[in-house]
């Protein structure tokens, strides 16, 4: 699936990235409608007074200074005014942070785990487990010859990755995050997920993702020289390519038997009630006497032909 342009990366705008998820289009509603709006009024109001009292008060238009030590009502309304826009504040937040940490029961668990400088993901009900790499532009010196180079269709530069976890859509996923040496912090802006990862710790997380499409995200916290270069990359599918995508892994639906991996070999009846006995371990011959057998062997296949 290719990325849409705008949607689940950076395009150079201000602002919060368009949300996906149920939490983060709470998030972002209450950053929007509720914050920004209160930010600008309390601080229009106080470039306003700041104003005022500058000509207000200034030397030219006051020569005797007012010797009133403080005001009763003037007191009691800066103390009033933001403990009301406190309270106000903390009703929609509290709200926010009830629904972040209580989330419904999972359909799907993903363990994630930052190394330096890669991500692992692991499906333990579908029995799958990968790693993922950044992927490096074709002119980059340090890309290997075994390492194929970054296209548009893979996604941003910096972002696009060699292996995208793959969730289906309209299902509820928990993350399960942690390191095995720093602490990383796995972020994905368009689902408002940022959970650090710590080693010796699992951290938890989760998403409900209703608009198919590949979302990018980065380490957002200081794990190295190359923290710049381990991306995130979620692609969201309907569900019949996930199961797809769950077999092309080698994975099996939940309930379902895992696939056989050993290749099995024909048994005929007589040898299937025979004990199997392994074979004696050949010698190991001197590379001298090979040699000489080999030459013996192609003087006496000459004599036969002659």
């Amino acid at each position: 699936m290719a990325p849409t342009p705008g949607i689940g990366m950076p395009d150079g705008s201000k602002g919060i990235q368009p949300q996906v998820t149920p939490i983060g289009e709470e998030a972002s509603a209450f950053h929007d409608n509720i914050l920004l709006p209160l930010c600008f009024l309390i601080s229009a109001f106080v470039l306003i007074l700041l104003i005022w009292a500058i000509f207000r008060y200034r030397r030219g238009a006051n020569p005797v200074p007012s010797r009133n030590s403080h005001n009763t009502l003037i007191e009691v309304i800066w103390t009033l005014v933001p403990v009301l826009i406190l309270v106000g504040i903390a009703i929609p937040s509290i709200r926010l942070l009830r629904h972040t940490y209580s989330p419904p029961p999972a359909d799907l668990t993903v363990k994630v785990t930052g190394h330096q400088w890669y991500w692992s993901y692991e499906l333990p009900d579908y029995g799958v487990q990968f790693d993922s790499y950044m992927l490096k532009e074709g002119n980059d010196p340090t890309r290997q010859a075994n390492q194929r180079a970054r296209t548009d269709a893979d996604g941003p530069p910096l972002l696009a990755v060699d292996n995208r976890l793959v969730i289906p859509a309209g299902k509820v996923v928990k993350f399960i995050a942690t390191a095995d040496d720093v602490i990383h912090s796995f972020a994905v802006p368009a689902f408002w997920i940022k959970q650090d990862a710590n080693p010796g710790q699992l951290h938890e997380t989760w998403a409900k993702v209703d608009r198919p499409g590949v979302y990018f995200g980065q380490c957002s916290e200081l794990c190295g020289a190359r923290h710049g270069f381990m991306p995130i990359a979620v692609e969201v599918v309907p569900q019949a390519q996930f199961e797809a995508w769950i077999a092309a892994k080698g994975g099996h639906m939940p309930g379902a038997k895992a696939p056989d991996t050993t290749a099995a070999s024909p048994v005929t009846p007589a040898s299937a009630s025979a004990p199997a006995v392994a074979p004696p371990a050949a010698a190991a011959e001197p590379a001298g006497n090979i040699a000489a057998n080999a030459n013996a062997n192609v003087a006496k296949r000459a004599t036969a032909n002659d």
